[in-house]
């Protein structure tokens, strides 16, 4: 049947969030240009579900609908094929596509991705990041406040451990905070909590220095596993392309966005490997830049960080023992940060705490996950970060565990994605002669082995 054809559809928006506005279907997604004298006196058009703004690029997209926990939905990814797609949550909201890839596919991913070589991946500080934080104004009194949580006057260990999850890449414990207070002098009473007194006694750079001299075994780090990039642009092996159209369908966004946005990552995991939960986007405040639009922002941000607005992961094989994405706040009533840390038990902890997550998928080959990142802002574009979608790779017990990820591209500032889209079409264009398509993977075409 067509794509989203489904009967007995429930609306997916829970209260105090925005998701858009279901329908029984969708067009075609284009991305219109609407230029100032197509804009003015603030005209709206009709875009498919929503009513746009024409001073703004409009994206005319649908988010698939959910029908509840459990739901299951047919859409048509492959021409004459529908696939199943079952809802396993709402916040996120977040769906399970069996099937999504063949063995074959999957093999042959894996094979491009071993011809092509894996590195470390490592979440590490640069030298630009300890720059960009020298040149951020910030009082002492500033840090302080913003670490405690709860507004008592004292730090406990859970809030520090929310703000250091990245150190020197280093997963911090309990163990680890006390561990460094007690190498710089910073916790004269031993108690385990600083006050303002204490804190304000600091040389923050003492803290930076500490992380930095640190040698970290590979399980005491945030991410163990090793990954590289696949090509899916003009070009590219004949399955790379058709993945990415096969995204395009199950997303139902511009082909624009979605050509524009990274290449294909593929991550394997050895036994004893791990990923701690994380978000795969970060906010977006004004001091920071999307990496995908910062070029064209015309605006100096000392930070930059990936919006990503939907992640489609696919599981390349079955994996013995272990290995499950953990969603660990998945349809909780609420978010709240503190609450990820209780009796020192920390449900980001990956090696040790996924079996207390709220949903755990189980790696199965051939099956894509799919989630939203962003909730909607209410107006057809993307508004705040999701921090239910906060999620993890648990432990490999035994065996080895591959994995992709396409991540969809979308800056929350509808005003600079669309001068990153004007500009790739203009760059398409002179390198053409006329109009024509233009792919982000071209600029990674000197980087990424073509295979």
């Amino acid at each position: 049947g067509a794509a989203g054809a489904v009967e007995g559809r429930m609306p997916c928006v829970p209260e105090g969030r925005h998701w858009g506005v279901p329908r029984s279907s969708c067009p075609p997604p284009r991305l219109f240009f609407a230029g100032p004298g197509e804009g003015q006196g603030k005209q709206t058009v009709a875009v498919g579900v929503l009513e746009i703004n024409c001073d703004f690029l409009i994206l005319e997209a649908c988010r698939l609908f959910c029908g509840g926990v459990g739901h299951t939905q047919r859409v048509e990814l492959v021409p004459g094929r529908a696939h199943a797609v079952r809802t396993l949550s709402l916040k996120p909201l977040l769906f399970e596509i069996p099937d999504f890839l063949t063995e074959e596919e999957c093999k042959l991913i894996v094979h491009l991705a071993q011809l092509k070589g894996l590195q470390k991946s490592q979440i590490l500080p640069t030298d630009d990041y300890e720059e960009a934080m020298e040149m951020i104004e910030i009082s002492q009194m500033d840090i302080f406040n913003l670490l405690d949580h709860n507004q008592d006057g004292q730090l406990q260990l859970k809030e520090v451990l929310t703000h250091t999850r990245l150190g020197n890449g280093r997963w911090m414990t309990p163990e680890n905070i006390r561990e460094m207070y007690t190498a710089v002098k910073a916790d004269p009473d031993g108690n385990g909590v600083l006050s303002l007194e204490e804190f304000k006694q600091l040389n923050i750079r003492d803290f930076h220095k500490y992380m930095g001299s640190q040698k970290v075994k590979m399980s005491d780090l945030v991410r163990n596993s090793q990954h590289t990039w696949l090509y899916q642009g003009e070009g590219a092996h004949q399955v790379m392309r058709a993945i990415r159209q096969r995204v395009m369908r199950l997303t139902r966004l511009p082909p624009e966005i979605v050509e524009h946005s990274e290449p294909l990552q593929v991550v394997r995991y050895d036994q004893g490997g791990h990923y701690h939960a994380h978000m795969d986007s970060g906010p977006v405040f004004p001091e920071t830049a999307c990496s995908h639009t910062k070029l064209v922002a015309n605006e100096s941000a000392p930070f930059e960080t990936s919006c990503r607005y939907v992640t489609v992961l696919f599981y390349l094989n079955n994996v013995t023992g272990g290995g499950e994405t953990v969603f660990p706040i998945a349809d909780n009533r609420t978010y709240e940060e503190m609450s990820l840390i209780q009796n020192d038990i920390d449900l980001r902890d990956t090696r040790k705490n996924c079996d207390k997550g709220n949903l755990r998928v189980k790696p199965q080959q051939g099956t894509a996950v799919f989630w939203y990142n962003y909730l909607s802002d209410g107006e057809g574009w993307v508004g705040e970060l999701d921090d239910f979608a906060l999620h993890g790779g648990c432990l490999v017990t035994q065996g080895t565990k591959w994995i992709a990820n396409n991540w969809i591209n979308v800056d929350p500032n509808r005003r600079r994605q669309l001068r990153f889209e004007q500009e790739m079409a203009r760059y398409a264009g002179a390198e053409a002669g006329a109009p024509g398509e233009w792919t982000v993977d071209k600029a990674y075409s000197g980087v990424h082995v073509e295979l």
